[in-house]
């Protein structure tokens, strides 16, 4: 979910301009007529496997997590798998690349690399009728890409570009800087897809090597979710994935962050407005505050928007977000011209979180807000396939993804008071602008 998204959820139900009842599921979320779903799981050639049948359309979404994200890598080698996918569009053993080109967009499918902090996505979303062939070209990309060196650099230059797009854009700057502030010396510091050092220096022949040893079952998780058939799905992973060596691999979450004092890193530019982001440690995906925090963070927002932007117009943008990892962190979000008092308005709003309970009735709003965006994320098969991959990789059970509803309707006011008093302090604040308009000794104070 995206921050200006978020921010928009959160103040929404804050402010009341959404009331839902809290008896019926939105329709979205209900079963078609003829829909028949139901999930299995399963071991085919090493690979893990959890598949959700729904017969109610022929749109089908496969994902293949390639687990560890940001663990298989380090500051030189940060980006290696993503670009080690991204070239194997260039061609593989069975497809040039012209041939690729052609056939994906006869087929009409759509295959996506989408790097993550906790792991990498490999996978399409595609209809029945067209499930093996584009199977077939997901496989060879990943079993058997060319890596020619002319095309190694031809990605090489757009993915560089990339980066240094990102840093040039300050939002973009702002959000990398305080993820490695919180987590500096940890996994999660790094650049999912990698720096410019990083990517400056790996070589085709590195790619190689790392398709060569990384590339084993033990480290995929298959998430598929439409109209397909167990049977039809395992008679193509066997002769595709099944033949990579198992390996030993074993998913584990990364380390807690390093436990610091609040502190600052300032990057001085010449820009209109200035852009501030700070994270604080949350909890472990199955601590038993998890979703007490989500609401917390979610209940700042709300109150965050309504102070900063709606009565004080100190803000175009303002947010109190909560970052969904196998750990967790919540933060504080805000670009605009008045630093000082913003920050003492927010160091206001989180001590009132701390110090009083959420009314009963205003809590209920927000939960039901959760969920209705819960039930319309998961009119996608691809959502689902998120949702499950999540509830299996951080809680040891696809079917905690179901649960999502009721844990949110269990979190007390009590809760959520608690987690803002635990969590809500230590905060590591990345600064993009004009440092001399803050007061460093205020931003340190969080």
């Amino acid at each position: 979910m995206s921050r200006a998204f978020a921010l928009r959820a959160a103040a929404i139900a804050l402010l009341g301009a959404v009331a839902l009842t809290s008896t019926a599921a939105p329709a979205a979320a209900q079963a078609r007529p003829g829909s028949d779903t139901s999930t299995v799981v399963f071991d085919v050639g090493g690979v893990h496997v959890i598949l959700r049948r729904n017969t109610a359309n022929d749109v089908v979404a496969a994902n293949l997590y390639l687990l560890g994200g940001n663990q298989q890598s380090t500051a030189q080698t940060a980006g290696t798998e993503p670009f080690l996918l991204w070239v194997s569009e260039r061609g593989t053993k069975h497809y040039t690349r012209d041939a690729l080109t052609s056939k994906m967009a006869a087929l009409g499918s759509a295959i996506v690399v989408e790097p993550r902090n906790d792991w990498t996505v490999f996978g399409f979303r595609g209809t029945r009728d067209t499930f093996d062939s584009t199977w077939a070209i997901l496989a060879d990309r990943l079993i058997a890409p060319t890596l020619a060196p002319a095309d190694v650099e031809f990605i090489r230059a757009q993915v560089l570009a990339g980066v240094r797009q990102r840093n040039d854009s300050p939002d973009d700057l702002v959000q990398g800087l305080a993820d490695s502030l919180l987590f500096a010396g940890q996994p999660y510091a790094l650049a999912s897809t990698g720096n410019e050092r990083s990517l400056t220096s790996i070589t085709a022949a590195d790619l190689q090597k790392y398709r060569t040893t990384q590339m084993v079952t033990s480290r995929m998780l298959l998430v598929v979710v439409g109209n397909i058939e167990r049977a039809r799905l395992e008679k193509l992973i066997l002769p595709t994935l099944g033949t990579l060596p198992h390996g030993r691999y074993k998913w584990t979450p990364p380390p807690d962050p390093i436990v610091r004092p609040a502190d600052v890193m300032f990057v001085q530019r010449a820009l209109p407005t200035n852009y501030l982001l700070g994270y604080y440690p949350g909890p472990r995906s199955t601590g038993s505050d998890y979703q007490a925090l989500r609401i917390a963070t979610s209940v700042l927002s709300g109150r965050l928007f309504t102070e900063i932007r709606v009565r004080r117009n100190l803000t175009y943008d303002v947010s109190a977000p909560f970052v969904e990892r196998a750990i967790s962190s919540g933060g504080l979000y805000v670009t605009t011209v008045y630093p000082d008092s913003v920050l003492g308005i927010m160091r206001r709003e989180i001590a009132r979180m701390q110090n009083s309970l959420l009314d009963p009735e205003n809590l209920n709003v927000i939960v039901q807000q959760f969920i209705t965006e819960y039930f319309l994320n998961n009119e996608t098969d691809a959502e689902q396939a998120n949702q499950i991959a999540r509830a299996e990789l951080y809680g040891g059970d696809y079917r905690l993804a179901g649960q999502f509803v009721e844990q949110l309707r269990a979190v007390t006011p009590e809760q959520i008071r608690d987690a803002a008093r635990k969590y809500m302090k230590g905060t590591h604040f990345a600064y993009v602008g004009d440092s001399t308009k803050v007061s460093k000794q205020l931003i340190t104070s969080f």
